[in-house]
């Protein structure tokens, strides 16, 4: 059960992990924008970790004029972060 619980867990946070890495190829593919019913549906999937992450960094001093979105760098840290606590919960138990 705890192995069965590990992989899921791994599972999930790396198909997290690559649907981040092709939203971001996907916004440098004009043709592959949020109108594209694939753009679309990465955009849904992905939007409610980097959302947060986007409005995080708006706040912060450095983020406001920021050209670039670093927001999938920080979802990606916070990611591992989580990750790795849950994985440690897991073999805790």
């Amino acid at each position: 059960m705890q192995i069965l619980l590990s992989r899921a867990i791994d599972v999930f946070f790396q198909v997290l992990e690559w649907l981040i890495f092709i939203r971001i190829i996907l916004s440098w593919i004009p043709l592959f924008g949020i109108n594209n019913p694939v753009g679309r549906f990465i955009y849904q999937l992905t939007e409610p970790i980097l959302g947060p992450c986007r409005r995080m960094l708006d706040k912060s001093p450095l983020g406001g004029g920021m050209m670039l979105d670093f927001s999938p760098v920080i979802a990606l840290i916070l990611m591992v972060l989580v990750k790795q606590l849950l994985l440690g919960l897991v073999a805790w138990f």
